[in-house]
């Protein structure tokens, strides 16, 4: 745990440093540096594949939890169906979310 920890930690540091080194003003108006316009589709896609592989682990646990309750309460199948379907919408939204925020940055 303190390893993830570690690493949260250094994630956030390097990202709080990196905001000012990247602040510099461009050489051509609205168009970023090669280097810039590098890092900026390298970012995009880490953070499509983080949300994808995450969304797919938290989509697991809700349809395991979803099985399990039913398998408990048969009669309230209804309802857990019904709420497991809003948080995989909703767990699903967070990855479209990110998809759309990939395709504006990287279709400057």
């Amino acid at each position: 745990m303190k390893k993830i920890g570690a690493v949260v930690l250094l994630l956030l540091i390097v990202g709080i440093v990196a905001g000012p080194a990247f602040a510099q003003g461009a050489a051509e108006a609205g168009k970023p540096p090669e280097h810039v316009a590098t890092a900026i589709v390298i970012a995009a896609g880490f953070s499509m594949a983080i949300a994808a592989g995450l969304c797919g682990l938290g989509q697991g646990k809700v349809g395991a939890a979803a099985c399990e309750a039913i398998a408990r309460n048969p009669g309230a199948a209804g309802a857990i169906r019904t709420a497991m379907i809003l948080g995989l919408v909703f767990i699903e939204t967070l990855v479209l979310f990110t998809l759309v925020m990939v395709v504006l940055k990287v279709g400057y």
